[in-house]
């Protein structure tokens, strides 16, 4: 099976982060970076069957020059190459534009199984891997939580709500969005490091996809980020001491007259 997963770098997850004074975004310059969780996953689920069926396991990533430490991690593991599409701007793209230049350099591969985490650890969006799949043509399925391949397609098991399951069989190609927790993360080791340095990272800019700046442009998809703020405190929590009947006699009059619960 030849298998693209999209990887894509976010902050780690205890990173302090300070808002820039016009409220776009972060500052970055003092944040470390990983592997988004569920993209780990997505990764660890490719291996694995690339170990099975054989094949190949392609990386692909967007973004600034320092993406490729994410890159390099994932080659480590035992990827067999990557593409990095290198720009500034998407590290803060929407997820129509986002899919759309995925797409773009996911149609110059050939292509079984195109894998994506669920959704990104710092926008959350959970939508990239959806659009792409429209985008491609390809059937999709999410919050996938097994894979078994099957001749000619594969056999996917979803999580849904309340604990309950579902089977989907899809045909072959098909774009999957992986849920966190679907396997066991396996550790590069030394040799994996080591072997990691020889492999190959094909670099792409917009004019190798066929795009252009206008194709990405802020708000090209009807989507604006307007402002990143912290949540405001309007109101603060209540202690109430003495006896247990007057305590009892002061919640019921808040809960009647401030709550409205009765």
């Amino acid at each position: 099976m030849n298998i693209i997963v999209c990887l894509k770098q976010v902050p780690v997850k205890d990173s302090l982060l300070k808002i820039k004074d016009d409220g776009s975004w972060v500052h970055e310059t003092d944040l470390n970076y990983e592997i988004n969780e569920s993209d780990h996953f997505a990764l660890e689920e490719a291996l694995r069957l690339k170990e099975k069926h054989g094949g190949e396991v392609v990386i692909l990533s967007m973004g600034p020059e320092r993406v490729k430490e994410a890159i390099k991690q994932g080659l480590a593991k035992g990827a067999d190459r990557a593409v990095h599409i290198n720009n500034e701007k998407f590290a803060v793209l929407d997820p129509f534009i986002n899919a759309k230049v995925l797409a773009a350099a996911i149609k110059k591969e050939k292509v079984d199984l195109v894998m994506t985490g669920l959704q990104s650890d710092d926008y959350g969006f959970g939508q990239t891997g959806v659009i792409l799949a429209e985008m491609l043509g390809l059937p999709h399925a999410t919050i996938v939580m097994e894979i078994q391949k099957q001749n000619g397609a594969i056999k996917v098991k979803r999580e849904l709500e309340s604990g309950w399951f579902q089977w989907v069989q899809l045909p072959l190609p098909a774009v999957l969005t992986i849920q966190s927790g679907i396997n066991q993360i396996r550790y590069a080791t030394i040799k994996g490091i080591m072997m990691a340095k020889k492999k190959e990272i094909k670099s792409l800019g917009l004019g190798d996809l066929g795009l252009s700046e206008s194709d990405v442009a802020a708000g090209v998809t009807g989507l604006k980020f307007s402002k990143m703020y912290m949540p405001q405190k309007t109101k603060q929590a209540q202690i109430f001491q003495g006896e247990a009947k007057e305590v009892a006699r002061k919640l019921a009059e808040k809960l009647k007259n401030e709550a409205k619960v009765f």
